[in-house]
């Protein structure tokens, strides 16, 4: 299966540069699809075949499509093992693994959207993510071990919680805690992220001429 075509759909200006990042970090061949928002292009017949909501990232690894950023990037760590960024089934590591891969888009996203547009809050227990306050404090804990998630071994879960939290920071929706400054800065020094968001920077830029 590792030989198998894999097609990226893609936008630099969307949740698709998270995959972008992953992908640099697998190091693997791909074939990037760049579709157009202003022009439509992810809502045609042929990509709603694809992905019938529309939206990028969507990969398709042979026969295989996957949607949404987290399921995504844990299919791809574990379909590439020799990159050595998925914890192996049963490996003590693999459930905090799976916590973090999925934390950002089940609190930490609802958390911050809320937030960013100041709706009210409502009952903590009616909510996936309980508090703002709450949800910033576990993610700074989370990430203040280091340098990764896992402690030394970076993964999936940190291209995924990381890039949430650089996206949240870079506009002012997640407050630049010292715990989150500092893991931003070790995520920035990792020459696959520089590599996408080089790539990510030119594909905009070829957009907008």
């Amino acid at each position: 299966m590792t030989d198998a075509p894999l097609h990226f759909y893609y936008n630099p200006h969307s949740r698709a540069a998270t995959v972008h990042w992953m992908l640099q970090e697998l190091g693997i061949p791909f074939e990037m699809h760049v579709l157009r928002f202003d022009k439509g292009e992810h809502k045609t017949p042929e990509f709603l075949a694809i992905n019938p909501m529309g939206k990028v990232p969507t990969i398709k690894h042979g026969d295989v499509v996957v949607t949404e950023g987290p399921a995504i990037c844990c299919y791809l760590a574990d379909a590439f093992p020799a990159a050595g960024l998925a914890p192996a089934i049963g490996d003590p590591r693999r459930g905090p693994y799976l916590r973090w891969l999925f934390f950002s888009g089940s609190c930490i996203e609802p958390a911050m959207s809320d937030h960013a547009l100041k709706r009210e809050p409502g009952k903590s227990g009616m909510l996936g993510y309980g508090t703002f306050e709450d949800t910033m404090n576990v993610a700074a804990q989370a990430v203040s071990g280091g340098p990764y998630l896992l402690g030394d071994m970076f993964s999936a879960a940190d291209v995924i919680l990381g890039s949430t939290l650089l996206y949240g920071m870079m506009f002012g929706v997640i407050p630049e805690r010292p715990e989150f400054a500092a893991y931003a800065e070790r995520l920035k020094a990792r020459p696959a992220l520089q590599r996408a968001q080089a790539k990510d920077n030119a594909v905009a830029a070829s957009l907008n001429a």
